[in-house]
């Protein structure tokens, strides 16, 4: 019987200092604007077939690919500029700027909306990895199937 309640409490404390060491892992994976406030490298591609992105291409209506590549900064206080962006619109290269807001929400997903240089008015939905290493991100204009990832530089 002795055997048994030992057995039973070792069992008990076992389980109790794993739950512990998981628990407090996942309760800080809470996120908010401040999680984004640094530098990250990005690299976006995808299709368009209307909107912004459209003044590149020749063939209105009609799919073209769209990739960029730069940097954008997330200042910790829902601002967001990019910088040094490279555009490609079905084969054509520009250099574009913006700047705009972000949102995150405490499920570290959120927003970015440009309202200002050669990309105002493109919108995109995040998912936030790592505690602010990485973003995910997926264009939301209509128009356009394109989605980014960002990494903390």
């Amino acid at each position: 019987m002795k055997r048994s309640l030992n057995v039973l409490f070792v069992t008990a404390v076992t389980v109790i200092a794993v739950i512990l060491t998981v628990s407090p892992a996942y309760a800080q994976g809470g996120c908010s604007v401040s999680t984004l406030n640094a530098t990250y490298a990005f690299t976006d591609s995808g299709f368009a077939v209307s909107g912004l992105f459209m003044r590149h291409a020749k063939l209105k209506g009609t799919p073209v690919p769209v990739s960029a590549l730069g940097v954008l900064t997330f200042d910790g206080a829902g601002n967001v500029s990019f910088g040094s962006l490279t555009l490609v619109v079905n084969g054509g290269i520009s250099s574009e700027t913006a700047s705009g807001s972000y949102t995150v929400n405490s499920d570290c997903t959120g927003s970015i909306s440009q309202t200002s240089g050669s990309l105002a008015g493109i919108t995109f939905n995040l998912s936030i990895v790592g505690g602010g290493a990485e973003v995910f991100g997926i264009l939301t204009s209509p128009g356009n199937t394109q989605t980014f990832d960002a990494k903390k530089q």
